[in-house]
């Protein structure tokens, strides 16, 4: 399957869908899976539709440092339990966008960055927006009643410490500082999510995306135990 083909196909399922309220969409998949590009790429192909879209990430709804690494910078228990702030994902963005909310919403309250709040102003949502919000842990069951429309993007564990440490050097200092971080707290974390979670099978569409310019699409019902 081509890239193209593959983006053009989600884009079409997601405008297809019918609510009255705006549509949030999960991104949901590992570090490094290739999320954020995917959400930006689909952006354009349903504003082709004459639908609005506002763009957003999990990485500005992260709690304090002080909180985030609690249980220690390392710990991969902590960042599966301590790195987000999801009270405030939840009344800052996915429920004014939800079927009894206002549609006034914020995409960002935190910069992890610099480890302060963000004084974002408030927006407006058309009725037929739809939001692409990607991230880690997104399909966790407190999130779940949250979403109308569920990706996971699937890649090896390998692949994606191979980008890791491309792409993260800057954030971490050397390519064996990434490397290192990958394998104490953001793998182990990732890993106990899945097992936990299942997040493929509350999916609604899987990308494979080992091989970014051939990917793999699937579509399923979702399966819970």
């Amino acid at each position: 399957m081509t890239r193209e083909s593959m983006l053009q196909e989600l884009a079409n399922r997601i405008v297809a869908l019918d609510h009255n309220h705006p549509l949030r969409v999960a991104i949901d998949g590992i570090d490094a899976a290739g999320k954020t590009m995917l959400a930006n790429e689909l952006a354009p192909l349903i504003e082709a539709h004459g639908r609005e879209v506002i763009r957003a990430s999990v990485d500005d709804f992260q709690r304090p440092r002080a909180e985030r690494y609690r249980q220690g910078a390392d710990s991969a228990q902590s960042y599966y339990e301590d790195a987000f702030d999801y009270v405030s994902l939840q009344d800052a963005l996915l429920q004014p966008l939800g079927p009894m909310g206002n549609r006034r919403y914020r995409r960002a309250v935190f910069d992890f960055r610099t480890d302060i709040p963000l004084a974002t102003r408030e927006e407006y949502a058309d009725l037929g927006a739809v939001l692409l919000l990607d991230g880690v842990f997104l399909l966790r069951p407190e999130l779940e009643h949250l979403w109308d429309y569920r990706i996971f993007v699937q890649v090896d564990f390998e692949v994606a410490l191979q980008r890791a440490m491309e792409r993260d050097q800057r954030l971490f200092g050397d390519a064996e500082a990434v490397r290192r971080r990958y394998l104490q707290r953001y793998i182990p974390g990732q890993r106990f999510y899945i097992q936990r979670d299942r997040p493929q099978k509350r999916a609604d569409a899987i990308v494979d995306n080992n091989d970014p310019a051939s990917p793999q699409l699937h579509f399923q019902s979702r399966i819970f135990d």
